[in-house]
């Protein structure tokens, strides 16, 4: 069965750079590198709140799904870490909820890009009220977190061709 890795995001130009478009860039990215078969690997077709018919024209079962990988920004992660998931729900992101409706069931597997800003410490410090997360989501990288980003693409990449040449349980032990 071919493996299908959705990034999620806005489609268009002014979406560009945005953090909310992170999994379609990291999904546009490891495509245009990787050299592994039976992969289907497509970047954001539909707005984010949509994501679940753009999924739905490639998975068409609840079997198919757990061969999904969806790549996401995550707002509950500190910026510059990723964690992959498995059958976790929404967590507040329109964007996978529209997945999980679509698909109905939430038994696929996630590569979760963290997007918060951080603490000191290191702890995620998430915008509060909803129109603050709006403008942050919506927002672009700074030109630091760009670096930090392009840094993190090869382990991004590592992690998705764990995934789909191993298996999940190898590649959350090796990167969670």
């Amino acid at each position: 069965m071919t493996q299908v890795i959705f990034g999620l995001g806005n489609p268009g130009k002014e979406y560009e750079g945005t953090r909310h478009n992170v999994g379609a860039r990291v999904a546009g990215e490891f495509a245009a590198k990787t050299k592994i078969k039976k992969l289907t690997v497509m970047p954001a077709t539909t707005f984010m709140n949509k994501s679940g018919d753009a999924v739905g024209k490639w998975v068409k079962s609840k079997a198919a799904a757990k061969n999904l990988i969806v790549i996401h920004d995550d707002l509950d992660l500190p910026f510059g870490r990723f964690k992959i998931s498995f059958a976790r729900g929404a967590g507040g992101h329109r964007g996978v909820e529209s997945v999980i409706k679509k698909l109905k069931t939430e038994e696929f597997i996630r590569l979760r890009i963290g997007i918060a800003p951080t603490t000191p410490s290191g702890k995620p410090k998430k915008p509060s009220g909803e129109d603050k997360i709006v403008k942050f989501i919506l927002g672009k990288f700074t030109p630091k977190e760009e670096v930090v980003l392009k840094k993190m693409m090869p382990k991004l990449a590592e992690a998705l061709e764990a995934i789909t040449t191993e298996n999940l349980a190898v590649a959350m032990n090796r990167f969670n």
